[in-house]
């Protein structure tokens, strides 16, 4: 019995090691929606992507910060590699979220 149960405990903590990790990666997607959303908001306010690019680094630390416009919609993906043991997989985490805003706010942004 203790030997079934010394070769069953390391697969075990392996699974739930696992488990974890994938747990991890969901929580960091689940940021960087948020950051994402956040950014995006400011920008079809009006507000600098200097601002921008500082809220969402504030919220999930360094991350590749990608603005794109095309037409009213104002879009901020962010890109991150994943954290905890996912880390020594290589993945990355990415997140794209678009916000509705008017092009009157863009148009003062760049000084048209």
């Amino acid at each position: 019995m203790t030997a079934e149960f010394a070769a069953i405990v390391p697969a075990v903590l392996l699974v739930l090691a696992f488990g974890l990790g994938a747990i991890e990666v969901v929580v960091q997607q689940a940021r960087l929606t948020d950051a994402a959303a956040d950014g995006a908001r400011s920008l079809a306010r009006g507000d600098g992507e200097g601002v921008a690019r500082s809220n969402i680094a504030g919220a999930v630390g360094q991350s590749m910060v990608s603005v794109s416009r095309s037409g009213d919609f104002v879009c901020v993906s962010l890109t991150q590699k994943a954290a905890g043991p996912a880390a020594l997989t290589g993945l990355t985490v990415q997140s794209r979220v678009c916000a509705l805003g008017d092009d009157a706010s863009e148009e003062k942004g760049t000084g048209r």
